[in-house]
């Protein structure tokens, strides 16, 4: 058998982006892993910068950082911003220390006080 005629107007190249006869398509192929890719890198750049304020906080007291964890959770399961921003914010600031001072007063005025019987 001979080959078909190929119609004079036909190219004689196909560029390589073109689907094969066997319907293998390599641009397509290329275009799936790069997609999944890219979506694995985004959901990692967005998981790491969501955790910030929890990185920021472990140098907080406990209560601080139970509260920034729980804001940061609210945030990524409510999708809204505004509990990540006072997270963030809270992680940021550190709150003054109003326990420790109190608690020495007290110690002191029950010595003092131990001490007048």
């Amino acid at each position: 058998m001979s080959q078909p005629a190929i119609h004079p107007m036909a190219p004689h190249f196909l560029p390589h982006y073109l689907s094969a006869a066997d319907g293998s398509d390599y641009l397509f192929t290329a275009m799936t892993i790069f997609v999944i890719l890219l979506l694995i890198g985004a959901g990692g750049l967005y998981f790491t910068l969501h955790a910030l304020p929890e990185k920021m906080g472990h140098s907080a007291n406990s209560t601080q950082l139970q509260l920034i964890s729980i804001l940061a959770i609210l945030a990524l399961f409510t999708h809204n911003n505004l509990f990540w921003v006072i997270a963030l914010v809270l992680a940021a600031l550190r709150l003054p220390d109003y326990l420790t001072p109190l608690t020495s007063i007290a110690d002191s005025l029950a010595k003092i006080k131990d001490r007048e019987r």
